[in-house]
């Protein structure tokens, strides 16, 4: 809410600011409206005076001294356009030789038109005037002119009153001002007499009001000094002040008294009260004392059963714990097992995780060879491969945790292995057991193997619980071996199919038989020095065998061919790898290898076909059986030539490194057949 000074500042304010506006304005309009008069009466003068002049010189029949009296006219810089036009407009004389003959303003034709018989005045901007007075056909004009005519022509001229402009310019710039000074002095005024006469009175009221509002009389009086009505308001103040002090100094004392017998009455009959109410309290204190050691007893019995009950829930949280565990472990190695078709990364996988889940240090997979009653090595972890040999068949003999439990058909669990004297305390896989758990492999109720963890990460043994988990597993992961098993069969099956028609193709002609034989030997070797991944050298492998499958799709008379080939014979023999890649779609495993098939005859510079693909581009698996290839093909008899040379073989390699074949690969098979390495 604004206060009481604040409201009367500004209405006062707001009075004078209208009042002074008021003013203002009415000064400045009766300013402009004599500067307008002013302006009008010196244009009809000056007008009236240069008309005089010029009808002179006209009677005297002196057209020059029209001219030259023009001319003098607008040397004044408050003067323009003086001129001379006829009736229609056109003009006749004017200081200006060059206006002569074109048509007036349009600003000065209407002038005159309004008012054709007399002085005609209008403002264009107003700044600027335009007069206008007919120059009448005299009779002492009538030896020169028709007497016909009324009117010898209109004289015009424009007077530019910027002067007097910036003078009321500058009237209303200073009007404003001392109008602005005035309002500012008057405000200033009010406000130094408002806060001193009105506000420093009343704030000196106001604390002196919270003083006695807190109950500090002695600081409640206050002395004004600044007016006769405000110094009087503050003595009734005070007087006020005054009266309510002693007033309250006397009821204080009253109520005191009163007080005091009041206290003196209460405290005799508190006391019977009192006396009373603690003979009856010492009573319930003792029946509540006799409650209480019954209560306490009850409690006690409370708190052995609440032990059992605690101890029971902790076991039963640390089972549900186990078996949420359980769980986890289980739908993770179901996600690991289902990850992946081939056995050797089912196994890894599987033996990583169950280690991790079951924190042990060893595990392994040894697959059942029902035929030879022997064992094979799946894979191992946490085991040095100086240890044992991947390739060695375990013999089925007593004494070995997988005898055991093929044998029995059921998991084994050996907590420590000093305790059981059944089982050696070395594995004939190179390491020292001290805790294993062991369970089979099943495939239609059949075993196909054992899946062994061994030792505890921190040296603790294995439980019937950890036994529970890794039989769960087992049964999960036969289901996925056996399905990888038969996907790696359908792979063999698809290979050994397409093999055998690129071993048909290949028997047909004396000149390529045993082609990729010897283009996978080199690629293999190359493979090696170079450190291509496992999978790559697989693919690999595969490729080079099938590289020229596609030739299948040529005509055999082509491929036997003695003669120069023809544009179009060597168009048709480049379709090969296309034939190829056709012919492998279909197999979906293949996809990486009919990728290598189609690039084999590319080059490393682009220029290859059947794509033109280039550089790092190409697989590095099509890079080596280009290379290969080529040096086979080289060193073999074609039907239209000689084999070369090995080392006119390398020679071309060295050549044509970096442009048709992959320098890297190149060199790299230069220096195995030169070191005798291939």
């Amino acid at each position: 809410m604004n206060s009481l000074k604040i409201k009367i500042l500004g209405i006062t304010i707001l009075i004078t600011l209208i009042a002074v506006g008021a003013a203002t304005w009415h000064n400045m309009r009766t300013q402009a409206l004599m500067v307008e008069q002013m302006m009008t009466q010196h244009n009809k003068i000056l007008a009236k005076s240069i008309h005089n002049n010029i009808t002179t010189a006209m009677q005297t029949g002196n057209n020059q001294d029209v001219i030259n009296t023009l001319k003098k006219i607008v040397d004044e810089s408050a003067i323009m356009s003086p001129r001379i036009f006829d009736e229609s407009g056109f003009i006749l004389l004017s200081s200006n030789h060059q206006e002569i003959g074109q048509p007036v303003p349009v600003f000065d034709l209407m002038t005159f038109r309004n008012n054709p018989d007399g002085l005609a005045l209008t403002s264009e901007n107003g700044i600027t005037y335009i007069s206008t007075l007919p120059i009448k056909n005299e009779p002492s004009c009538h030896s020169c002119h028709d007497p016909a005519k009324k009117l010898l022509g209109i004289f015009s001229v424009h007077l530019f009153l910027d002067s007097l402009q910036s003078l009321q310019q500058q009237g209303k710039q200073a009007n404003l001002l001392s109008s602005a000074s005035i309002l500012l002095i008057m405000s200033i005024s009010l406000v130094i007499f408002i806060l001193y006469y009105v506000d420093k009175p009343i704030r000196k009221l106001i604390v002196a009001m919270t003083e006695l509002e807190q109950g500090n009389f002695s600081e409640a009086h206050v002395r004004i000094t600044s007016s006769r009505e405000m110094s009087l308001l503050a003595e009734k103040f005070n007087r006020m002040v005054e009266r309510l002090g002693r007033h309250l100094d006397s009821t204080l004392y009253f109520e005191r008294e009163q007080a005091t017998e009041r206290e003196k009455i209460l405290h005799k009959d508190t006391l019977q009260s009192m006396h009373m109410t603690l003979e009856e309290r010492l009573k319930e204190i003792e029946t509540l004392n006799m409650a209480l050691e019954n209560r306490v007893k009850e409690v006690e019995e409370a708190n052995f059963r609440i032990s059992d009950l605690a101890g029971i829930l902790e076991d039963r949280n640390t089972t549900l714990a186990k078996a949420v565990n359980r769980l986890s472990t289980l739908y993770e190695m179901g996600l690991v097992i289902n990850s992946t078709m081939e056995l050797k990364n089912l196994f890894n996988l599987l033996l990583h995780k169950t280690t991790e889940s079951l924190q042990a240090d060893v595990g392994y997979i040894l697959l059942y060879d029902k035929n030879s009653e022997k064992l094979e090595i799946g894979e191992v972890l946490g085991i040095p491969s100086s240890h044992y040999d991947p390739d060695r068949e375990i013999p089925l003999n007593p004494g070995g945790v997988s005898h055991w439990v093929i044998e029995n058909r059921e998991p084994l669990l050996i907590k420590s292995i000093d305790k059981n004297r059944e089982f050696s305390r070395m594995s004939l896989l190179g390491f020292t057991r001290d805790s294993v758990i062991c369970a089979p492999l099943f495939i239609q109720n059949e075993i196909i193997g054992t899946i062994t963890i061994a030792n505890r990460v921190d040296g603790s043994s294995f439980y019937e619980s950890d036994l529970e988990i890794l039989s769960t597993i087992a049964a999960q992961a036969s289901v996925a071996i056996k399905n990888a098993s038969l996907y790696e069969e359908q792979q063999s099956t698809y290979l050994s199919t397409v093999q055998a028609l690129v071993s048909a193709v290949e028997a047909s002609d004396p000149y390529t038989r045993g082609h990729s034989e010897r283009v996978t030997h080199y690629a293999m070797g190359m493979a090696h020095k170079l450190n291509l991944a496992e999978n790559s050298f697989k693919d690999l492998e595969q490729a080079a065998i099938l590289h020229d499958i596609g030739k299948i799709g040529i005509d055999g008379t082509l491929l036997h061919k003695v003669e120069v080939l023809s544009p179009s014979d060597i168009d048709n023999l480049r379709q090969h790898p296309l034939i190829g890649m056709r012919i492998l779609e279909p197999i979906h495993f293949m996809a990486k290898i009919r990728d290598i098939v189609g690039q084999h005859h590319e080059r490393f510079d682009g220029n290859g076909y059947p794509h033109g693909i280039s550089g790092d581009k190409l697989l590095l698996e099509s890079r080596i059986l280009s290379v290969a290839d080529s040096y086979d093909a080289m060193t073999s008899d074609r039907p239209y030539r000689k084999a070369l040379t090995t080392e006119a073989a390398l020679k071309e390699l060295e050549t044509h490194a970096g442009s048709q074949f992959d320098p890297v690969v190149a060199n790299t098979l230069i220096e195995m057949i030169r070191t005798k390495q291939l």
